[in-house]
């Protein structure tokens, strides 16, 4: 498997966990976003990903975009272990836990979009950290909501699931923008589990290849 990423974008670090978790071999191919205007809409890119993000997985003939696609993909192809209960109703609660982050919360701080603030609305680099961490912390406090009932290591029990894989690199992504974790302690104690394991570390951006 190949997967094109970018060392910050948390929809690639989501794969990535997922990949490292369950123990897939896998190349990794990096796409820089900001050089010579973005490599990712270049001809090369765009002629494999139309949409022009990343991450993008290539198994074989197969060229998959979307990471909750992917990672369910990767479900499919290694499940052990399953990042996506199979019963209910379990299932649907770390579906839904997965979608607030990757529907509601990642895409308004997304690069393109922070670019497009600043490019064609013409809002400083200040008020874009603002925006980001506005709902952010917005979106951090329906999920700290969501494990009002949860008391395992994890977000929903005590292995990690799909909820945990798209958590992390949004709490990464919220210390980014100066928020402070250890606000949502359900959040931060799941948190502080996740970082402990190898997984989570092989794919946290400081240790890609393309990291700056």
């Amino acid at each position: 498997m190949q997967l094109y990423s970018y060392w910050r974008s948390s929809s690639s670090y989501r794969v990535r966990i997922a990949l490292e978790l369950k123990g897939i071999a896998y190349r990794l191919r990096p796409v820089h976003l900001v050089r010579d205007g973005g490599e990712q809409r270049q001809q090369a890119y765009t002629a494999m990903n139309p949409q022009g993000y990343v991450p993008l997985l290539v198994d074989g003939e197969l060229q998959l975009t979307q990471s909750l696609a992917i990672i369910d993909y990767l479900d499919s192809v290694q499940p052990d272990p399953l990042l996506v209960p199979p019963s209910q109703p379990q299932r649907g609660r770390v579906l839904a836990f997965a979608q607030t982050v990757a529907s509601d919360i990642q895409p308004l701080q997304n690069l393109s979009v922070l670019q497009h603030l600043t490019t064609a609305l013409g809002h400083p680099a200040e008020m874009r950290a603002q925006w980001s961490a506005y709902w952010i912390g917005k979106g951090l406090s329906v999920l700290e909501q969501m494990l009002s009932h949860q008391s395992g290591d994890y977000c929903f029990g005590d292995t990690p699931t799909l909820a945990d894989v798209v958590l992390i690199p949004q709490m990464y992504n919220a210390e980014r923008f100066g928020l402070s974790i250890e606000d949502y302690p359900r959040l931060a104690r799941v948190t502080r589990h996740c970082r402990d394991l190898p997984a989570f570390q092989r794919a946290h951006p400081d240790a890609q290849p393309d990291a700056e």
